[in-house]
């Protein structure tokens, strides 16, 4: 998979349902929570990543609009804590037009999975967290067909600079993908960003 990719271009590898494509990164968005990465596919799939996490994603069978995370902590605060850290997300969810769903998101140091898509790189190198949610107080419970899987992600640490190189993702229940820096980075390896 990498033997033809452009040098001067930064890459994601994306699999969903056992099927792998490239996107491109566009460009990076400045924001005060850390930038935005705009990747693209060949097929019009944009994905918005900020710090690893997903902040948008159109051109889906489901759809992440208009994404706001409220003092998402650091990866290494969370190591540091050792216990689950909470923080909020709302987000415009299509199809369904459902806008400003509103959910706690619980993130906690979690064990190397013994499954997952990593491709080249030792799964054990990295620090492990997973992410999951639950509609916030005052918001209408979400019903057991929307609740999301977890998330997952696997961190690497050069020098002060985390990157996150890998993640598992759900849009929906029914919709989940993972995505990795590709070609996959060293952990001794910075990202650019």
């Amino acid at each position: 998979m990498a033997g033809n990719l452009n040098p001067n271009l930064q890459y994601l590898r994306a699999t969903v349902r056992g099927k792998s494509a490239l996107l491109v990164l566009g460009y990076v968005e400045p924001h005060p929570l850390g930038p935005i990465q705009v990747w693209y596919s060949a097929e019009r799939e944009v994905l918005r990543l900020q710090n690893g996490r997903l902040v948008g994603a159109v051109g889906m069978i489901s759809e992440w609009r208009n994404v706001v995370l409220t003092r998402p902590p650091e990866w290494s605060s969370i190591t540091r804590t050792g216990g689950p850290v909470h923080f909020v997300r709302v987000r415009d969810v299509m199809p369904g037009y459902r806008y400003g769903v509103k959910e706690l998101v619980t993130v906690r140091p979690a064990a190397t999975p013994s499954r997952n898509a990593l491709l080249e790189l030792d799964p054990s190198s990295l620090s492990w967290f997973e992410e999951s949610a639950v509609a916030a107080t005052g918001m209408p419970a979400i019903s057991k067909g929307e609740v999301l899987p977890l998330a997952r992600y696997a961190v690497t640490k050069v020098g002060n600079d985390e990157s996150v190189v890998y993640g598992e993702q759900c849009l929906s229940p029914e919709f989940c993908f993972t995505w990795q820096r590709w070609p996959a980075l060293r952990p001794d390896q910075k990202a650019s960003r």
